[in-house]
């Protein structure tokens, strides 16, 4: 090879290696900058449906909430929850530690440190948000364009009785508050991008994955 036909190639080598870098690099940037929000009154689903995505698509990342309940015993403090007391919890509000927050019941509170955002977004990977009706409608003003907000719901609210009852956590009163919470959540649904009926889990996680793709791919 000639001395000029070397340093040809030589530089186009390197400006498609750079082009191609830069290329990645800006589709890392364009993904950091979106959010995926799941959001369904308690027992429709939506938790099934977000480990389904996180397990198939590497690029989102479960965004952590905070909250001031108690712990179930197959929850992991930092995996599922921060969980804090509620005393810890109304510091962080008065420090503005949270994008949002709210007291669902009294003394139990949930919300959305922006920390998580942060970590989440120092990796360069899409943030994904399981987190109650308000949560997602607060979030899905915040984050505007950048996200896209699902609600996911029961066939009915005899089914969503059935899925509450079968999880065998809640006294009868506790079933029956969430139960009334989830009758006024559901008038909500209209203010979501996309409503997500969860009759079938596996059906359902297939019509969720194709959403969220199309959503990354734009």
């Amino acid at each position: 090879m000639k001395v000029h036909e070397f340093i040809m190639y030589f530089f186009s080598y390197n400006l498609v290696s750079y082009t191609f870098a830069k290329s990645k690099l800006e589709n890392k940037m364009q993904l950091k900058e979106k959010v995926v929000i799941f959001s369904a009154p308690s027992g429709a689903g939506k938790t099934t449906i977000v480990k389904h995505l996180l397990s198939v698509n590497k690029e989102l990342v479960f965004s952590i909430s905070a909250c001031s309940r108690a712990k179930r015993n197959t929850e992991v403090d930092g995996v599922d929850y921060h969980f804090l007391s509620v005393e810890n919890f109304k510091r962080k509000i008065n420090a503005k530690d949270f994008i949002e927050w709210e007291e669902v019941y009294q003394d139990n509170y949930y919300g959305t440190l922006k920390s998580e955002v942060k970590r989440i977004w120092k990796e360069g990977k899409v943030i994904i948000f399981d987190v109650d009706v308000v949560g997602g409608m607060n979030l899905k003003k915040y984050f505007g364009n950048k996200s896209i907000a699902i609600f996911v719901k029961a066939p009915s609210i005899e089914e969503l009785e059935n899925r509450l009852r079968n999880r065998k956590t809640e006294t009868e009163l506790t079933l029956q508050t969430r139960l009334n919470k989830a009758r006024k959540e559901m008038e909500y649904a209209k203010y979501f991008d996309i409503v997500l009926v969860n009759d079938h889990p596996e059906t359902s996680c297939k019509k969720a994955k194709t959403i969220i793709d199309s959503f990354l791919e734009k």
